[in-house]
Parts: structure tokens; C-alpha cells; sequence
């Protein structure tokens, strides 16, 4: 049997790296895909294959789905977790740092998927997995930007399900609780740039807390319950489209589809510790 292939981008650390090293593990010959390629050194000791990539440039993606096609002759899954959480009021997050994060978390997935389709399509099989969030469905003030990628994301992979189903190919969500990586404290830093001394630091004050709280820490899912997931979506003849898993996710997701708006919102503003 001819070895699967699969790439994965933001692999040098957190969900990224689990996500590879377990690909490996189950036989996949890997790339591991990060803008640094220092960063993704430590992947080669599993057999996983650096690939300096940035999602925001277009011939560095189109080089990097040519090499591994040239090296394998073959993609048969692609997982688009490269993203960043950029936190900030909308009234005070430049536009040019809104349209930034919407390049890396949204634009530079629907770029892979459009350089991947095609040698899917033409194998007649592969699985693209898409990372959002549980975020991706809820919302949190003074994170409308991060927000509104990922709910874009889950818009276009549901679209991408339809359109990629008559060839064969698997469409997969994950919807990723609150997980223990490095995310939170890098966001909570700059949203105490962006709205700490603004109208909305009182808020930004409760929100950063919360994001890089070492109890929130303790609580959150390490990035190998991800990794299962992802590994269980490709491993499977017909996949979930959406798998939610890590800390508070589903019982979230569940508050969010059953409640009103406003009853919601009050719960949001009782977790983020956030007083009228």
C-alpha cells in the first residue's frame, strides 16, 4: 500500500506539533509546516519532514504543495490549524490587524484547500481538516475579529463538504475547547496593548485575566486530545463533520443552541468576569 501523505501547518508547537508527531505515529509520512523552519527542527527526531511555509504568501504555499507532491506523488490529508488570536475592541483593533488575522486564520486555509483539491479530486479520496474553535460558534467580547474567522471558517468548510463530497474527499471541522498551549497568554498580552488604556479596559482587564489565568491553564485539555480527534477524522471511512472537544466545549456549544441571546450573553459575561 502506497504511504499516505499529510500536512500540517502551524506544527511547530501546541496542537500543531501533537498533531503531526501522532500522524506520524499512525504511519503518515508528515510535513510539518511553519513560517520558521528553526522552529520545527525538533519534528525530525519522529520522521517528520520540515516545510518552511507562510500562510500568508502565496508562492510559498503553492512551493511547498509542489515539493510534497513532487516528493510523494500524493496529499491525502491537509490540516489547516495555522491561526493566531488577535484580541482587541472592535472600536480598537487597526483594520489592518483585523485584515491580517483574517489572511492567516481564514485566507491562507481557503488558499491550501484550493492548491490540495486538485490532486484529491484526481486521487478520488483525502480528508482536509479544519481547525476553528469552539469560538468559531460562540462569541466573547473584545474578541469579534478572532471571532469572526472562525466563524467564517466554518462557513466555507461547510460549503467545501458539499462541493468535495461527489469526489471523494472528507470535509472535517474541529472545534477545539479551551487547550493548553501557549494561545491564551500571547493573546491576553495583546489585548492589553490594543484596549488596555482605552474605554474598554475594564474589560480588557477581566478578558486578559481570564486568558492567561493559571487556573483557566489547569482546567484547559492538553493538545493531544486534538491530535486524537484529527487522527480518528482521517483514520475514518466516514468522519464526523465536526468534532468538539477540549475543555468546555461542549457543554458551551449545548448552552449556545439552547438559549436565547440575551441569557447567553449573561453567561458569557459571568465567565469572562466581566460587570456592567
Amino acid at each position: 500500500m502506497t504511504t499516505k501523505t499529510a500536512l500540517v501547518t502551524g506544527a511547530s508547537s501546541g496542537i500543531g506539533e501533537a498533531t503531526a508527531r501522532k500522524l506520524a505515529d499512525l504511519g503518515y509520512t508528515v510535513y510539518g509546516a511553519a513560517r520558521r523552519i528553526d522552529r520545527l527542527e525538533k519534528l525530525t527526531d519522529g520522521g517528520i519532514r520540515p516545510l518552511a511555509m507562510d500562510v500568508t504568501d502565496d508562492a510559498s504555499m503553492s512551493v511547498g504543495i509542489a515539493r510534497i507532491i513532487g516528493e510523494t506523488g500524493r496529499i491525502d490529508v491537509l490540516v489547516n490549524n495555522a491561526g493566531y488570536g488577535s484580541f482587541g475592541a472592535i472600536e480598537d483593533v487597526p483594520l489592518d490587524e483585523a485584515r491580517y488575522q483574517f489572511e492567516v486564520n481564514v485566507f491562507g486555509a481557503a488558499r491550501l484547500v484550493q492548491l490540495v483539491l486538485p490532486h484529491m479530486r484526481e486521487q478520488r479520496s483525502g480528508t482536509i481538516v479544519n481547525i476553528t474553535s469552539m469560538g468559531g460558534k460562540i462569541y466573547t467580547p473584545l474578541g469579534g475579529w478572532y471571532h469572526g474567522t472562525k466563524f467564517a471558517l466554518e462557513a466555507l468548510s461547510d460549503c467545501l463538504r458539499l462541493e468535495a463530497q461527489p469526489f471523494g474527499v472528507n470535509v472535517v471541522v474541529i472545534e477545539p475547547g479551551g487547550i493548553a498551549t501557549e494561545w491564551g497568554g500571547i493573546a491576553a498580552d495583546h489585548l492589553r496593548k490594543v484596549s488596555g488604556d482605552t474605554p474598554y479596559a475594564t474589560q480588557a482587564r477581566a478578558v486578559a485575566t481570564l486568558l492567561s489565568s493559571e487556573a483557566n491553564a489547569r482546567r484547559n485539555s492538553p493538545p493531544q486530545v486534538i491530535a486524537d480527534a484529527i487522527a480518528k477524522a482521517v483514520t475514518s471511512r466516514r468522519p464526523k463533520t465536526r468534532y468538539r472537544v477540549g475543555f468546555g466545549a461542549r457543554p458551551l456549544l449545548f448552552a449556545k443552541w439552547l438559549l436565547p441571546d440575551r441569557a447567553f450573553d449573561a453567561i458569557i459575561k459571568r465567565v469572562t468576569g466581566i460587570r456592567n
